[in-house]
């Protein structure tokens, strides 16, 4: 099965007031440094996986380059990794490579450099079209930047362009999402990721809003009712204009779902390098024998440090062996942000019948309080239920498997 590959840029022009990310800003004398290690990682990925017990890959059918802002790098730092990723991995010919870029960021050197290394899709970081709101969090660009960043991509033969939009940043209004929303539509990208802010403590206006205070704007952000109602709005308004909801948060035109994305969501296996980066093999046939059942699917992850300068230095990559419960519960609340929602009798192919009976009470306190829907042998959230969704991936979570 082909890899996806996840490369963790963590450099930023600013630092958003809502971020929790292990990005930040650096000085750009850290970034040869970190390219060299980056690179470096890359090379040894064979030696990784193998002395984790995973299975290798060379093959590749996704790359996604994010962070932070990958298009802060250097061409000639762009190009580096791209050669390196190229020299180690047989990426194919039909491969979505993607690049994270906010608005305001994209250089004239850099836009040639992306078609040239077989970047074919770009997610613009917009946040707002609404000029105050993209200011309020800290973001550098504005409404003209946007669509000036968009054509230009177009004009380079990038069509593929997914614009992220924030449902509940300070001082937006039903009427200002509203702008929001019309802007996106108009634009034609044929992919959208709309999220609903959420109040993290480890951010500066988490700190804010959890604090009552009012600096960064934090008396200004709406309240988690309206949040709802504005990614309720999102999703209708997204649909109607033919831009389907597949996943809890990303919406797609027919054939523009994130190939990268969905590797995750239906746990296929994926590698990550960089800072904070994170893996997912499947276990060599030694480990599934010793340690987990003869059938099905079963994995390792593993994840860098968060630190720039422990990454920097070299620090090691920490595993985690999958167990049989765990895998299964991943399987669960992993498939269920899928609009499509989950095949029972896929559950049952991959972990037995009885994996699949055991999830029943669940499911059908799921159904019974409105949040999943069963037809035929698919399950799958109601919009309620996406709305709630860690209230039911939790439930499968804290599942105690009797016969795992």
């Amino acid at each position: 099965m082909p890899l996806g590959l996840y490369i963790s840029v963590p450099f930023c022009q600013t630092k958003c007031t809502y971020c929790n990310f292990a990005s930040d800003v650096f000085s750009g004398a850290v970034f040869e440094k970190y390219i060299a290690r980056l690179c470096a990682e890359i090379k040894n990925a064979p030696e990784t996986a193998d002395a984790l017990d995973g299975r290798f890959e060379s093959a590749v059918d996704s790359v996604y380059f994010g962070g932070g802002t990958p298009t802060l790098l250097d061409v000639s730092q762009l190009d580096r990794v791209f050669v390196t990723i190229r020299q180690n991995f047989d990426v194919r010919p039909d491969a979505e490579i993607t690049l994270e870029c906010a608005p305001g960021t994209l250089s004239g050197t850099v836009l040639e450099c992306l078609p040239r290394n077989g970047v074919n899709r770009v997610s613009l970081g917009v946040q707002s079209f609404v000029d105050q709101e993209a200011r309020s969090v800290g973001r550098l660009h504005n409404r003209e930047t946007v669509l000036n960043d968009i054509a230009r991509l177009r004009g380079a033969g990038i069509w593929n362009i997914n614009v992220d939009l924030i449902a509940g940043l300070p001082h937006q209004t039903p009427a200002s999402w509203e702008l929001s929303l019309d802007e996106l539509i108009a634009t034609a990208v044929p992919h959208a990721s709309v999220y609903m802010l959420e109040v993290d403590g480890d951010s500066r206006l988490g700190r804010e809003l959890i604090a009552g205070g009012q600096k960064y704007h934090a008396h200004s952000v709406p309240d988690e009712d309206l949040v709802a109602d504005m990614y309720e709005a999102a999703c209708e308004r997204l649909n109607a204009a033919g831009i389907k909801q597949y996943e809890i948060s990303n919406f797609a035109r027919p054939g523009f779902e994130s190939k990268h994305n969905l590797k995750y969501w239906t746990r296929q296996p994926y590698l990550g390098f960089g800072v904070d980066a994170h893996s997912m093999l499947l276990a060599n046939a030694r480990i599934g024998a010793h340690n987990l059942r003869s059938h099905g699917p079963n994995a390792i992850r593993f994840s860098n440090t968060d630190i720039l300068e422990s990454y920097v230095a070299g620090s090691a990559a920490q595993p985690a062996l999958v167990s049989w419960s765990s895998a299964l519960q991943e399987t669960c609340f992993l498939g269920l942000r899928l609009t499509s929602g989950l095949s029972l009798e896929r559950i049952a192919a991959q972990f037995g019948n009885q994996a699949r009976e055991e999830l029943f009470s669940v499911i059908a306190e799921c159904v019974a309080s409105g949040l999943m829907e069963q037809r035929g042998d698919a399950i799958r959230l109601t919009p309620k239920g996406r709305l709630l969704s860690n209230e039911v991936f939790e439930k499968f979570v804290s599942l105690e498997l009797a016969t795992f």
